[in-house]
């Protein structure tokens, strides 16, 4: 006879039962198709003292989600099924508190700034350093205690994700989310020309942007001292 677990409960060591905000703020969810990517992932997070859950879907990292509280996710944006902004739409009407680090493996400027509008945490691109993970998680821990009030902090994680504080209206563009998408896009367009040795089209290629806007950001850069001219 198969015996199912009850969901699960987190115990604060002074407070039985309840999910502390500290306890809170170091459970992960790792949302990534690749299974060796996932596992590094999983090791090098539970290094950095978090407590982490791997998902290899959209369709699983929701289904864990709804038994399970988590206040961070690392998503990776092409995955099977639901892809990863869809999914980061639905977590975060699941879980507003949610704080997401994006990662993806392709240089998509257009899900940057959708992910962006999502306010994520950061948008990493693969391979990325552990030590650049580590701190995008721990900005997202940051935020996530400075916007989750206390008494959000339920007797079991399901209540959580059931009764959800309202979100926050989106903000504004101003200058410093465009700022930030510039900064992103300049990073992306330099890590492309990193990968392909300088070969401006291949570079422009996996951007999926024309060669002659490429040259065009190449210059901006060259002229704000960002990069040395050829």
């Amino acid at each position: 006879m198969t015996h199912h677990q009850p969901p699960e409960r987190i115990e604060d060591c002074d407070s039985p039962g309840i999910l502390s905000p500290r306890s809170a703020s170091q459970r992960v969810l790792i949302v990534e198709d690749e299974r060796r990517l996932r596992e590094m992932l999983h090791a090098s997070i539970l290094e950095m003292g978090l407590h982490p859950t791997g998902a290899s879907s959209g369709e699983s990292a929701l289904k864990l989600a709804s038994q399970q509280f988590f206040a961070l996710a690392v998503v990776d944006l092409n995955l099977p099924g639901i892809n990863g902004l869809e999914l980061c739409e639905r977590l975060l009407q699941q879980n507003p508190h949610l704080q997401i680090v994006i990662l993806t493996g392709f240089g998509d400027l257009d899900a940057a700034r959708q992910a962006i509008r999502l306010q994520v945490v950061d948008f990493l691109i693969k391979p990325c350093g552990m030590d650049d993970l580590e701190n995008a998680l721990n900005r997202a821990r940051l935020r996530w205690l400075d916007r989750s009030a206390v008494d959000s902090i339920s007797r079991t994680p399901q209540a959580i994700g059931q009764t959800p504080a309202a979100p926050a209206p989106p903000a504004a563009a101003d200058a410093s989310t465009q700022r930030s998408i510039d900064d992103m896009e300049r990073e992306l367009i330099l890590a492309a020309l990193t990968r392909h040795h300088g070969n401006r089209q291949e570079a422009a290629a996996e951007l999926g942007i024309s060669v002659r806007k490429l040259y065009y950001r190449i210059h901006q850069y060259q002229a704000l001292g960002l990069i040395t001219p050829d």
